[in-house]
């Protein structure tokens, strides 16, 4: 195909990507853009050109192996909906945009981390970035049929291609200097080819599989014929087992920690509610992707074999070879497409991180912190810009000097390995509060140095063909430190070797380090805010603890550098309303120092925004116990507001109700007492009929004012309890009796066959109250046609235990709590029209409750509704 034609084609392609990112940048607010589809979809840079054509290698040459690089994943995020909704909630409540950022928080703001977190980052990233870059310019040159020998930069489309990702990253990802806002644009253009490179992925495994071949059968009966096919589809015993497991293990730490999939899982994240789609249709995609894998490499093996063609092209030969240019040139974009979304979203990942880790806390910070607002924002603009071309420069010159001869895999793996190092410090901050910044330095470090004694050095050794016994022989020629078995270990392969011992060394240390090594106030405080986030997160800046001097001017005048003065007096004012402060006021406290930091973090980084505020607050020293208890304290606070505010809510609604009930009867005593007072000549009849009314409404406003007075009395504790010794049966039958002709008249049968009798010490006037008001409950709800109502006692260790029951159409589920508030009706009464104040059950709770008993309700089978309330034997 014509070099000319390929390249006309990729520049259409990248300008419809550009075209669609401008657009979304344009339409943020539209559905199209907001949806947890193209959320889902953008988690999908996770399959990159490695999948596209490294993964069919890799079963190519080992089989099922590459399935362990989408088991982790897999596996882990079904979980998303506790942990990933963790993570992403710390993110926001602290405008955090990088991983970096993140771990450099929960170690108390350590710049030296987040530098490290960066480096470590950047070691990992850019040979991937350059994997990707490699495996653009091989297909290049086999779909155009071009043998490139020149290593001339000019004369590589490959470079050009790279400047052109770049400039996509720099002109989209840069528009802003809060690196926590949301890149819609670079968003909706991933999602776009997440779909693309699935498309065209399946296209060419159903071209295989049914079109090249009679199905997968056929496929299977003629691979199954090749040699070291059947040492390929098994997992080789235990050490295959072992090697298995710690790839998917691999796998399950990079889906958190790549910077591109913390980029677009948790800075992205519009809606915590988007990771509900995200935990099946995610697995689905990967599954979907994987599905013709084994297809493709098994027809490359059949059909290429005695040839000597590289496995991991195998998608783009088996069109190629059939003379079906259309459908390789597809099979190009599609791999194309998965190496761009790579390489965009790790530029920007990374370009965040250094600029706010490495150039502005250790280059230009002193001068960002005299320069204006407007000076200071396109600085970080351009060294987030220049640090993107650099970035993908230097990845590009990786690609032409180590990896033209290494496979993809195998680079896409160790870089899995290197960006692992960061998972004890990760993970261990998340939910271990004893976690140190200390022991992180230490931890990482250390797995960084065993990681490049294990697998670095060995790939530089022989990517250089440098004449050296230190592989075969090990260090000094001593034999157990040799890098592929270290200590003697024979059972891993290099890179599953690598990742064991230096995550055992790496959490040794990690671990040993924190629990010698007790981190600062600062630390235990951010500890406290990630480990328990939940129960901190509805503090806000309530959950920093800070003590010291500081002046909300000097503040103000550090906020005005980065964010203008516009910007920084809407934030403040919004905080200032938001606690109800004083605008007027001098002193800041802890609560607007934080507010401060995070408000810069998203634009120069939490650790350069620690240090900006601090160089204007005299800081305190304080212990650990003492940032406990002031968060202790906070929370309490917090908790006895909300309590206040909930009271508060009670009495209003209260005071509403017992208005309106008075007003009903108020209401009709007035009218009927108008109509007489206007019209002496009534009825005696009628006369008679309208006093009557007049009696019984006055008795209701008078029973509904003795009920409230009750209430309250009992509520407050004014009235005292009559306790003395009583037969239970006695009391029931006592309070049953003005129910008998009741029961007659309706024809309710009244069950007492489980009455045993038992002396109790009670206010035996108060328990009559409650049977009484529990009785008058079951005949309102009773079976209208053979209502039954049975009360019974058990007899239950240190308690007596009544029930009260009928058998209408019981509680409703919601109702079975909120049937003891004050002023509820029941919806399921048999009467047309609800008869009481609403008080009865109210009341009743509140007088065994004062005689240390428990009330509730419960609906039983098959129909009906028990009331239950217990009283203690010994009332102390």
């Amino acid at each position: 195909m014509s070099s000319f034609l390929v390249i006309f084609i990729i520049l259409v392609y990248l300008a419809v990507i550009f075209y669609v990112a401008y657009w979304a940048e344009k339409n943020s607010k539209s559905k199209w853009v907001n949806n947890p589809y193209v959320y889902s979809l953008s988690l999908a840079v996770y399959c990159t050109a490695w999948t596209y054509y490294g993964s069919v290698g890799l079963a190519a040459t080992s089989g099922l192996k590459f399935l362990t690089i989408y088991l982790g994943p897999i596996i882990i995020i079904p979980t998303w909906v506790i942990l990933m909704r963790k993570i992403i909630r710390i993110s926001k409540g602290n405008k955090i945009s990088t991983l970096a950022d993140f771990i450099s928080l929960r170690y108390g703001n350590d710049r030296f981390l987040g530098a490290i977190v960066t480096v470590i980052c950047v070691l990992a990233i850019v040979p991937y970035i350059s994997l990707q870059l490699k495996a653009i310019s091989e297909t290049f040159n086999v779909i155009t049929n071009h043998n490139n020998t020149s290593y001339s930069i000019l004369d590589d489309t490959t470079f050009y291609i790279a400047i052109l990702l770049a400039t996509f990253a720099a002109f989209f990802g840069t528009q802003h200097t809060d690196a926590s806002e949301r890149h819609k644009g670079i968003i909706t253009a991933i999602a776009l080819e997440s779909v693309i490179k699935l498309v065209f992925f399946l296209v060419i495994g159903f071209y295989v599989t049914f079109y090249l071949f009679n199905g997968p059968a056929d496929i299977y009966d003629k691979a199954s014929v090749l040699p070291n096919f059947e040492a390929q589809q098994t997992i080789d015993g235990l050490n295959g087992g072992f090697n298995w497991f710690m790839l998917s293990l691999l796998s399950m730490v990079a889906i958190f920690l790549l910077p591109r999939q913390f980029q677009v899982t948790v800075i992205e994240n519009e809606r915590e509610k988007y990771l509900k789609k995200v935990i099946w249709l995610f697995p689905l995609y990967l599954l979907l992707f994987n599905f013709f894998v084994i297809f493709i490499a098994w027809g490359g093996n059949i059909m290429f074999q005695n040839q000597s063609i590289d496995a991991d092209l195998f998608t783009l030969m088996l069109p190629l070879s059939n003379h079906h240019e259309f459908l390789a040139l597809l099979v190009f974009l599609g791999g194309f497409s998965a190496a761009i979304s790579m390489v965009v979203i790790s530029s920007l990942a990374l370009a965040t991180m250094l600029s706010n880790n490495l150039i502005i806390p250790y280059g230009f910070l002193s001068r960002f912190s005299k320069a204006e607002s407007k000076e200071n924002a396109e600085s970080i603009k351009n060294i987030r810009r220049i640090s993107i071309f650099l970035l993908i420069i230097i990845a590009y010159l990786f690609y032409k000097s180590f990896t033209l001869d290494r496979p993809l895999v195998s680079i896409g793996l160790i870089s899995f390995v290197v960006i692992a190092q960061l998972a004890p410090a990760f993970f261990g901050g998340l939910y271990w509060r004893r976690g140190s910044s200390k022991g992180a330095k230490y931890g990482i470090i250390t797995g960084f140095l065993i990681t490049a004694y294990t697998l670095l050095t060995p790939l530089i050794i022989d990517s250089q063909s440098i004449v050296t016994s230190f592989v075969n022989e090990g260090l000094f020629g001593i034999n157990i430190l040799k890098p592929y078995e270290l200590f003697g270990l024979q059972i891993f392969e290099p890179v599953t070797h690598a990742f064991f011992w230096s995550m055992f060394f790496n959490i040794l240390i990690y671990s040993l380090v924190s629990v010698s090594k007790l981190g600062s106030y600062r630390e235990r405080n951010f500890a406290e805010m990630f480990v328990d986030s939940n129960k901190y997160a509805s503090l806000q800046e309530g959950a920093y603890v800070w003590k010291g001097e500081a002046y909300v001017r000097d503040i103000r005048k550090i906020l005005t550098r980065f964010l203008g003065e516009d910007r920084t007096e809407r934030a403040l004012n919004l905080f200032f309303k938001k606690y109800d402060i004083d605008k007027n006021k001098q002193f800041a406290d802890a609560r607007l120092v934080n507010f401060s930091e995070k408000l810069l973090t998203g634009s120069i980084g939490s650790a350069s925004s620690r240090i900006l505020i601090s160089s204007v607050v005299k800081e305190e020293e304080i212990s650990l116990m003492e940032v406990l208890n002031i968060l202790d304290e906070t929370q309490k606070a917090k908790e006895s507001n909300k309590e206040l505010k909930e009271r508060d809510k009670q009495k209003d609604e209260f005071l509403d109700t017992v208005a309106h009930e008075l007003k009903t009867p108020i209401t009709s005593i007035r009218a009927l007492s108008e109509i007489l007072l206007a019209d002496d000549e009534i009825e005696n009849s009628i006369k008679k009929k309208f006093l009557t009314s007049i009696v019984s409404e006055s008795e209701r406003v008078s029973r509904l004012i003795n009920n409230i007075l009750d209430l309250e009395k009992l509520a407050t504790g004014k009235e005292k309890l009559d306790l003395n010794p009583n037969s239970i049966k006695n009391t029931i039958l006592k309070s049953i009796d003005p129910f008998k002709q009741l029961a007659v008249n309706r024809g309710i049968k009244i069950s007492l066959k489980g009455i045993n009798d038992v002396e109790v010490v009670y206010d035996e006037d108060r328990i009559q109250q409650v049977i009484v008001n529990l009785l008058s409950n079951a005949f309102k709800f009773s079976n209208e046609e053979n209502g039954e109502v049975k009360i019974s006692t058990y007899l239950n260790q240190n308690k007596v235990e009544i029930y009260i029951e009928d058998n209408g159409k019981g509680i409703e589920k919601d109702e079975l709590l909120s049937i003891f508030k004050k002023f509820y009706q029941s919806k399921n009464q048999t009467l047309i029209k609800p008869i009481g104040s609403g008080l009865g059950l109210a009341i009743s709770k509140q007088i065994i409750e004062r005689h240390n008993g428990e009330i509730w309700a419960e609906n039983i089978n098959p129909q009906g509704a028990r009331l239950t309330f217990t009283l203690p034997l010994n009332i102390n």
